[in-house]
Order: structure tokens, then C-alpha cells, then sequence
């Protein structure tokens, strides 16, 4: 069965919070009952130039010493997962960042407080999740195979399309 047009590809990083508070289990498994599929997942030390890239929207800000320091606290989980408009799905589980005001059954919403102890990151779009699944996957991280769950997931129109 063809499933053409789920092919896009979002990053979302698991924060030292969510690990040493033992949520990665909860925190992919509602990734998965929402139907969405993991393709490339690793645990691993974020260091300096990672994460000067990866936030280089506020390198510049006398907080980011901060973010950096409580990012390289403990190891994350990176997560690539794929999915029909995947990266607006991910965002809705995930909760808005100011965690306390995140909807309850988000993510956020039943796990945290703080804007950044908010347990976890989320492409904000399908650019950004473009540069950022590279930015922490190389190609041979990410694998594509069949999932038969798609079969009751997705309606054919939407497989197709």
C-alpha cells in the first residue's frame, strides 16, 4: 500500500526535566497512540555549538547561558517522527511553552510549569523541522519502513494524496 503523502518529518527533543523525572515513556507512548510514527530515535550530551545553533534566536540573551547549562544538565532523547501534517500534530500534544498554561492533556499541560522546564521541544514548523532533524539526525538515523498501523490511522485519500 502506497502512503505518498506522509512523508513529513518533525524533531522533538525530550529535556533533561522530562528524563530525569522518568516521562519518556509517557512522552512517546502519546506519540504513538495518536498514530504517529517514530523513525529515528537516540539519547545523547548536547554541547555548546549544538546548542548555540539550535537556539540561535536567543544565543545573544543574557538568559541563554542558563538554557544552555540546564540543556547540557543530563543526556535528551531525540525523537524524529513522521506523519500526516505532522508537525502541527506534535505542537497540539506538545502544549504551548509557558508550560502552566498549557492545555490539560497536553504534554506540558499534565507534566510541567515552567517555560523552560517544559520537558520538551517541538518544531515550531515544517522548515524549522526541516534544519532541525538534520541538525541532529545524519541519514542513516532515520528509517523509513512500512507501518501497517497506517492502515487504520489514515483514510486513502489522505495516504494518497
Amino acid at each position: 500500500m502506497n502512503f505518498h503523502g506522509i512523508h513529513e518529518k518533525t524533531l522533538v527533543i525530550v529535556k533533561p526535566d522530562a528524563i530525569q523525572r522518568g516521562l519518556l515513556g509517557e512522552i512517546i507512548t502519546r506519540f504513538e497512540k495518536k498514530g504517529l510514527k517514530i523513525v529515528g530515535l537516540k539519547m545523547m550530551r548536547l554541547d555548546d555549538a549544538v546548542l548555540r545553533e539550535h537556539y540561535a534566536h536567543i544565543a545573544d540573551k543574557p538568559f541563554f547561558p542558563g538554557v544552555s547549562n540546564f540543556m547540557q544538565n543530563s543526556p535528551v532523547v531525540v525523537l524524529c517522527i513522521e506523519g500526516l501534517e505532522v508537525v502541527e500534530a506534535v505542537r497540539l500534544i506538545t502544549g504551548i511553552t509557558k508550560a502552566r498554561q498549557a492545555e490539560a492533556g497536553s504534554i506540558r499541560g499534565d507534566f510541567a510549569m515552567s517555560v523552560g522546564c517544559n520537558v520538551i521541544h517541538a518544531s515550531d514548523s515544517v522548515d524549522n523541522a526541516k534544519a532541525e532533524v538534520v541538525r541532529f539526525f545524519e541519514e542513516n538515523e532515520i528509517f523509513e519502513y512500512y507501518k501497517s498501523e497506517y492502515e487504520f490511522v489514515y483514510m486513502q485519500d489522505e495516504k494518497e494524496s
